[in-house]
């Protein structure tokens, strides 16, 4: 197997993702085990968002937006690495997409403010394009 650079961004990635679960989880458990609410109310999602505060949920609405952009980032770099692609272009995207999606799930989880999240989220799908048009070129010349 060849060392290619973009194990490094989907590993962090793919860190990020479980940090955010784990989070999510302790976060709900603390909440739903402090106010003993039984698990049987939360069968349906609009049970949960109105059992949940919004403050308590944020990070699983986190967790549902990392299997949104980023299921494309895993399977561009995937691409990217099956195709041998080791531009520069390619591997910077991958780590500003990567590096703006941390302070994003960071700022979603802990109820900060919208519009710092939004720029975080413009900015990284912006690399993510261009990544992906870059990935691209490069399996088809």
């Amino acid at each position: 197997m060849t060392n290619h650079l973009l194990y490094l961004p989907l590993a962090v990635m793919i860190g990020l993702t479980i940090l955010v679960w784990i989070y999510m989880y302790a976060r709900r458990l603390t909440f739903l085990i402090g106010n003993q609410i039984d698990a049987d109310r939360l069968k349906a999602p609009e049970n949960v968002s109105q059992i949940i505060p919004a403050e308590i949920n944020a990070a699983s609405n986190n967790l549902k937006n990392l299997f949104e952009m980023p299921v494309l980032f895993y399977a561009v770099a995937l691409v990217a690495i099956q195709s041998q692609d080791q531009s520069t272009l390619t591997y910077i995207s991958a780590w500003i997409f990567v590096l703006l999606r941390v302070p994003h799930s960071m700022i979603h989880c802990l109820n900060g403010p919208v519009m710092a999240r939004f720029v975080c989220y413009a900015l990284s799908s912006i690399a993510l394009f261009v990544m992906a048009i870059n990935v691209f070129w490069q399996v088809l010349r």
